[in-house]
């Protein structure tokens, strides 16, 4: 699998010292000019479906696994690799200066209507939902939060901008 980008988040002084390492898994599902993402009300932004894989588990597995519970998807298939993102952020964690994240993408295809989701309470808390929104509309978006939000957005916005935009000039 390819290397797209690594992002330092604003937030990292210092890619050393105390390092966290994370493994996630993301899905690029589209649908014409539409595109399958997360809305999260909390932070008011658009991400792929996809989430951080458990300890000893496959990335096809937890790929699928994620998509089952944030979006209800079903008939899942994976169409192919996209190539991963690296991406250093502030450590919510006391005993780390800096969270390593490594993202796995992957082309994926599924049936169009979304059933019951599993989210899990935070997920819930911060309302999220999945939608099919057009990809310009969602890049859009995402900018302006960025632009006008700086201080209260969530840290995931600049990755999945960056990769939504990827996927606009291809």
């Amino acid at each position: 699998m390819e290397l797209l980008t690594t992002l330092i988040h604003p937030g990292v002084t210092a890619i050393d010292g105390r390092i966290a390492n994370r493994r996630a898994v993301r899905a690029i599902i589209r649908d014409g000019d539409d595109i399958l993402l997360l809305y999260t009300r909390r932070y008011d932004d658009y991400s792929l479906p996809g989430g951080g894989v458990d300890e000893g588990e496959d990335l096809a597995a937890a790929l699928r696994r994620e998509l089952q519970e944030e979006t209800g998807a079903q008939d899942i298939q994976i169409l192919s690799e996209y190539g991963y993102l690296d991406e250093y952020r502030p450590s919510l964690k006391p005993d780390h200066d800096v969270l390593f994240m490594r993202s796995y993408i992957y082309v994926c295809q599924i049936a169009h209507e979304l059933g019951k989701t599993k989210m899990e309470h935070y997920e819930i808390k911060n309302g999220m939902n999945a939608r099919w929104v057009n990809l310009e509309l969602a890049i859009a978006h995402n900018e302006q939060i960025i632009a006008t939000q700086s201080s209260s957005m969530g840290m995931s916005i600049l990755r999945e901008t960056w990769l939504l935009k990827r996927q606009k000039d291809q």
